[in-house]
């Protein structure tokens, strides 16, 4: 049987549409279409149920990549491991929220590619959960932290790190409301407090609101800047409260520009996904970023 026709349904049952799998492939759509006809017939068995979106494994199909796709993936990671030592550099294109790829991992990863590194270039996007896996599938990135957890076998996904949020704000906003709030319920006077947030829908208060206070906040969004960096310069300023990763405004607090205006027994938290295209692990440079981020991320809890 034909590598190339394995390998080609491999993408396809991992991606879930032809369309997709002949992007991560460099083919065109009806090449993959024919291919996918050809180990059909050879089969004498249908591989997939076309539909209006994408294509939806057979059992058969189900059955032939449980037992293609290690192999596939086994004979993938033999040659890079050949081109990663006998090559020039690689290059590691990773994508993630701009705040926590550059505040977290890419210091972490730029060990790896100094004078003593591991042997790959490095190249950072930003972006949203969802324009990041979208990228992703579609082989822009190599690699990606996202707040979403990715659903379907073309992408798998490890838990990174969980980030606490704070709700903090300039000291002369704790002076004027107090910082004893009750668990459930806040104070009348935390509402009148301008927000200041990443989007008109403010996703971090609304969380926060919802998770500690069983509420929703009623106060609009006074200042958004789509950057929690931005949001905690202006929070310093005075703008209004915020909520932010700790690690993101843990030296703020320490030094009093802001203040945390309310202490939950069990503060919100997120949770961080390190996602790659399945079977990508097989290639060297991905799979030294991915464990080298898992193992930077114990110092990030």
């Amino acid at each position: 049987m034909d590598l190339a026709l394995l390998r080609t349904f491999v993408t396809v049952h991992r991606a879930g549409s032809f369309t997709r799998a002949a992007a991560l492939l460099g083919l065109s759509q009806p090449a993959v279409t024919s291919q996918i006809r050809t180990l059909e017939r050879q089969l004498g068995r249908p591989l997939f149920l076309r539909q209006a979106r994408g294509v939806t494994p057979t059992s058969i199909g189900d059955e032939l990549a449980h037992k293609a796709a290690p192999h596939l993936d086994a004979l993938v990671e033999i040659t890079e491991t050949g081109l990663d030592e006998d090559s020039c550099l690689r290059t590691l294109h990773l994508a993630g929220p701009p705040e926590f790829t550059a505040e977290r991992a890419l210091p972490a990863l730029t060990e790896l590619t100094g004078e003593d590194g591991q042997g790959f270039a490095l190249r950072a996007s930003f972006g949203n959960a969802e324009e990041t896996l979208e990228g992703l599938s579609a082989g822009h990135h190599d690699l990606a932290i996202s707040t979403a957890q990715p659903r379907g076998a073309l992408l798998t996904a490890t838990a990174l790190c969980d980030e606490e949020h704070v709700l903090v704000a300039a000291p002369r906003w704790a002076e004027q409301i107090g910082t004893e709030q009750p668990d459930r319920k806040p104070e009348p006077a935390l509402e009148k407090v301008p927000v200041v947030e990443v989007h008109e829908s403010l996703p971090f208060v609304s969380r926060y609101w919802a998770s500690v206070f069983d509420s929703h906040p009623t106060a609009p969004g006074t200042v958004i800047v789509p950057d929690l960096r931005a949001v905690l310069a202006c929070a310093v300023a005075g703008a209004g409260l915020a909520v932010l990763p700790r690690y993101l405004c843990a030296a703020s607090l320490e030094r009093g520009d802001v203040v945390a205006l309310h202490e939950p027994a069990v503060p919100p938290l997120r949770t961080y996904f390190l996602v790659v295209r399945t079977g990508t692990l097989a290639m060297p440079h991905i799979a030294r970023a991915h464990e080298w981020l898992q193992q930077a991320s114990a110092d990030w809890c």
